[in-house]
């Protein structure tokens, strides 16, 4: 069973049924069951629905998988899947030390044997999905309040999934929240539990530009890598074993060197994250007033601190390089959302059109009834939720910004999970997940920097001064002193001094103890938690009320909405698998200005200034000088091209999603978005909203000739030979 269309009246499946077929590149990221409501030949594309998507046979989504929090695509029939450098940029850190050093040398493996274990990296691939909103939704009853209604839909999510892998063993179930409190898919997937690295590219190739280019037209960054997935000897997915055999993929995407040109159509399959194009203005504003500018202003803060600490020792700057990585990018991110936001006037925009819609709903009496005070709720959550955030944000940093008080929360909330039915615990500490768990946090362990986590906590707890008396955390106050005294330094010292958590073995046996074991080892970190704990859940089950409150009223907005735009309307994307189609194009993004949608190694050369982030690789400007294309080269350009620019629609998680062409060939790989084009996820616009990929040419040209893949070209079935 795959894909199968079961219910054709939920919702999640029938919101383009009255949308017109689309001939241009159009907003939206589709869900696979609405593929044959688009006119995909009219937007240039030679495949069919079914050759994209096919619920009784094999398709091209078949051979496209979510790799952690990206996309990825099998290459090979031995499992190769071609990714984003800055997706497998973890597995390069944890594969370097100084004498080996793949973040700043690259990485190859010789042969099978030698490629590096990526741990906690995951292979998911879609197998089949059924709507179950009918059975989640009995697991509610009128009288619930709004705690009650979030934890009783959990759970149900939860045993559907579960009664579903213990009927089919060896398949992972996921029920997925299509619209909150309405619509609800139980997705099927195989999943992959060893996931290696074969082949990375220098960081100064994969990531050249750096932040400075990040987010930036024109770009010239070479952001791919090789990973491979694994079974067991049987072919059953299994964790790592060195016995165990490549994956053999039931589809394997083609591999094409003849690369795209300017106005050829593209599209994408992928697994985008979230948008948020279907909240509401005061959503909006509260992301723009505190959500976005706390977390850039913190991430700021970070990002100069850890760079700072890194200086002049390179052991230390690839223990940090990952956390760094990250926070760049959403501190960049975010400034973009935070520009565009104010650039279009979007609040104001959405005002204007709830403005409109409050008018479409009081026309008829009927709507005025079931949707007439949704806007006015929803305006009072916002303004209820405005004045808790500052704290909240802060309470969040403390618990995921310090490693070791992350991961000792981490072990302390498992301890009190797994003394509940597997049904009812987060998902982090639901038995199928915990290996995933540990090996996440022995991952930070192996990585850990105590000096850096004491910087952060005794900023943190700076930072936490600022609270009235009454949001104070008394255990903080107990174990480390008031803030800032000396006291508070010496108890810092002292935690970090005396601290065992932050050590593999010891995190193995702590994550099977119960509360009362882990009381009794005296740990400093893990008292800390367990003092802390009470507050941290106290937020969260105020989280679960809220949702129970907001679910409904956001179930209320998109049903008027789906009303009041008809045939425009367009689901928000949720993590699950999507299709998006355009067409390579530039773009103008202000006057006088204009950007042409392929760029080329000449332009490596004239950014190059031989120090980070433009510094080449000597080996690589070697190559562009001499001009040592072989077949990748595109005469009309007059060199290899680099990157190129679409106007598909994406948002995080796309990346590593192939790019590719009318007749569903790989002709590149997607990993960013233009500098205007970050407000995606609230607002997608042609005349702004552009995709960033790297043209495949430059992928298997760099793997050829600089990093000596032939081997890799030979298995994708990709012949240099004219």
């Amino acid at each position: 069973m795959k894909f199968r269309k079961t219910c054709s009246a939920v919702v999640f499946f029938i919101v383009a049924a009255l949308r017109p077929p689309v001939a241009a590149a159009d907003a939206g990221m589709y869900p696979m069951s609405e593929l044959n409501r688009l006119d995909l030949a009219a937007a240039g594309l030679e495949v069919t629905a079914a050759d994209i998507y096919n619920p009784d046979g094999t398709a091209l989504v078949d051979g496209i998988v979510k790799l952690g929090g990206c996309t990825g695509a099998f290459v090979s029939d031995q499992g190769l899947i071609l990714t984003n450098h800055h997706c497998a940029f973890r597995a390069i850190r944890d594969a370097s030390d100084p004498e080996h050093d793949f973040l700043r040398d690259g990485f190859a493996a010789a042969d099978f044997g030698a490629e590096f274990p990526a741990a906690g990296y995951t292979v998911r691939i879609t197998e089949s999905y059924r709507d179950v909103s009918a059975q989640v939704l009995a697991a509610v009853t009128g009288d619930m309040d709004p705690g009650r209604r979030t934890a009783a839909i959990e759970k149900r999510m939860k045993q559907l999934s579960l009664d579903y892998e213990a009927a089919h063993p060896g398949k992972r179930a996921e029920v997925s929240e299509m619209f909150p409190g309405e619509s609800y898919v139980l997705f099927v997937y195989t999943f992959l539990k060893d996931v290696r690295l074969v082949y990375a590219p220098p960081r100064a190739i994969g990531n050249f530009g750096g932040e400075q280019d990040n987010w930036i037209w024109p770009r010239h960054a070479g952001d791919f890598s090789f990973m491979r997935a694994y079974t067991g000897p049987d072919g059953e997915p299994a964790a790592y074993s060195p016995d165990n055999v490549p994956y053999r993929p039931r589809k394997v995407l083609q591999v094409v060197r003849s690369g795209v040109g300017s106005g050829d159509p593209v599209f994408i399959c992928g697994y985008p994250g979230r948008t948020y194009r279907q909240r509401s203005s005061f959503y909006l504003e509260h992301l723009a007033r505190y959500t976005m500018p706390l977390t850039v202003d913190w991430y700021t803060w970070q990002i100069e601190h850890l760079e700072a600490l890194g200086q002049g020792d390179r052991s230390r700057q690839l223990a940090l390089a990952s956390r760094i990585k990250q926070l760049h990018n959403t501190a960049k991110n975010y400034r973009g959302k935070l520009q565009g936001i104010s650039r279009l006037d979007l609040i104001t925009r959405k005002r204007a059109e709830e403005v409109r819609l409050q008018e479409f709903i009081a026309a008829d009496p009927q709507r005025q009834r079931l949707y007439g005070h949704v806007l006015r709720d929803l305006e009072g959550y916002y303004r209820d939720l405005d004045r808790e955030m500052p704290y909240e944000m802060w309470l969040r940093f403390l618990k995921r910004s310090p490693q070791a008080l992350q991961v000792a929360l981490t072990v302390w909330e498992s301890a009190q999970e797994r003394q509940k039915p597997e049904d009812e615990r987060d998902t982090a500490y639901m038995d199928r997940n915990l290996d995933q768990t540990l090996q996440r946090l022995q991952v930070q362990a192996e990585h850990f920097d105590a000096g850096a986590d004491s910087l952060l906590l005794a900023e943190l707890l700076r930072r936490g001064g600022a609270f009235p008396r009454s949001h104070e955390l008394e255990p903080l106050s107990r174990v480390l002193g008031p803030e800032g005294s000396a006291e508070a330094a010496d108890m810092l010292a002292h935690l970090f001094k005396t601290t065992t958590l932050m050590d593999p073995q010891f995190l193995a046996a702590a994550m099977a103890m119960t509360p009362a074991q882990l009381r009794r080892l005296d740990e400093p970190f893990l008292n800390l938690a367990a003092d802390l704990y009470p507050e941290y859940l106290r937020v969260k089950l105020e989280g679960k009320r809220r949702k129970g409150v907001l679910d409904p009223l956001r179930a209320a907005l998109v049903d008027a909405r789906r009303g009041f735009l008809g045939g425009r309307f367009i689901p928000d994307a949720n993590g699950t698998l999507r299709f998006t189609y355009g067409h390579i194009e530039g773009y103008s993004p202000r006057d006088a200005v204009l950007y042409t949608p392929l760029t080329t190694v000449g332009g490596l050369l004239e950014k190059e200034t031989g120090t980070p982030p433009y510094a080449l690789p000597p080996r690589m400007r070697e190559l562009v000088e001499a001009r040592d294309f072989g077949p990748f080269a595109d005469s009309d350009l007059g060199g290899v091209p680099v990157d190129i620019l679409y106007s598909t629609d994406t948002t995080g998680g796309n990346s590593g999603s192939p790019v590719l062409d009318a007749r569903g060939r790989v002709v590149g790989l997607n990993f960013d978005r233009s500098w205007e084009a970050t407000i995606n996820d609230f607002a997608w616009d042609h005349s702004y909203s552009r995709s960033i990929g790297v043209d495949i040419r430059y992928v298997l040209w760099v793997t050829w000739k600089f990093g000596g893949g032939v081997r890799l070209l030979d298995e994708m079935g990709v012949g240099l030979a004219d």
